[in-house]
């Protein structure tokens, strides 16, 4: 999602059935990671339609704290996920990126070494803490333009902390663009 949005292609859904494969591994891995990006969005999220333009699902930014990454890689590697190198590798020992298939459908776990501020969701998934996961725009994480990201910094900016809020789900204004 770091292109621009195509305003056009604005109501389309995510494939039900690879978000379940996905969500079935961050399932697995929970207890061991902080998701952060789209699939941050997606927990604090209350149950909405799973729009392309809402907030990113085609990977999964986790942080582990450095002490538990030998612990999350041999997890991984029992779930049947490999190291897959990208551009980034041999820059910083602090990313990695592990992929399995599941269902047919290819899981990608964008894994970042590192402590970070985390709150829980209502669905239990320690997600990055909204404000900081807002400042990871940028850098981290690259779209500004989802719904998601926009919605939460403006409820931040009014004071109101945007995990569980219904007003997370209302994508209603971005649709009429």
């Amino acid at each position: 999602m770091g292109a621009p949005h195509n305003t056009k292609r604005y109501g389309e859904e995510w494939n039900a059935a690879e978000l379940s494969a996905i969500s079935t591994a961050v399932e697995l891995i929970r207890d061991h990671v902080v998701i952060s990006g789209g699939w941050a969005w997606h927990f604090m999220t209350p149950p909405h339609v799973e729009l392309k333009h809402a907030h990113d699902h085609k990977d999964v930014d986790a942080f582990v704290a450095p002490e538990r990454k030998g612990e999350l890689v041999e997890l991984l590697k029992g779930l049947g996920f490999e190291r897959t190198w990208t551009r980034h590798d041999g820059k910083s020992d602090d990313f990695h990126r592990y992929t399995v298939v599941e269902d047919g459908f290819q899981v990608i776990l964008d894994l970042y070494t590192g402590n970070v501020p985390s709150v829980s969701t209502a669905s239990g998934v320690s997600i990055v803490e909204p404000k900081h996961l807002i400042s990871l725009y940028g850098t981290t994480h690259q779209s500004k333009e989802c719904f998601s990201f926009q919605m939460a910094k403006e409820l931040i900016a009014k004071g109101i902390d945007p995990v569980g809020r219904s007003e997370m789900a209302d994508y209603g204004r971005f649709l009429k663009k």
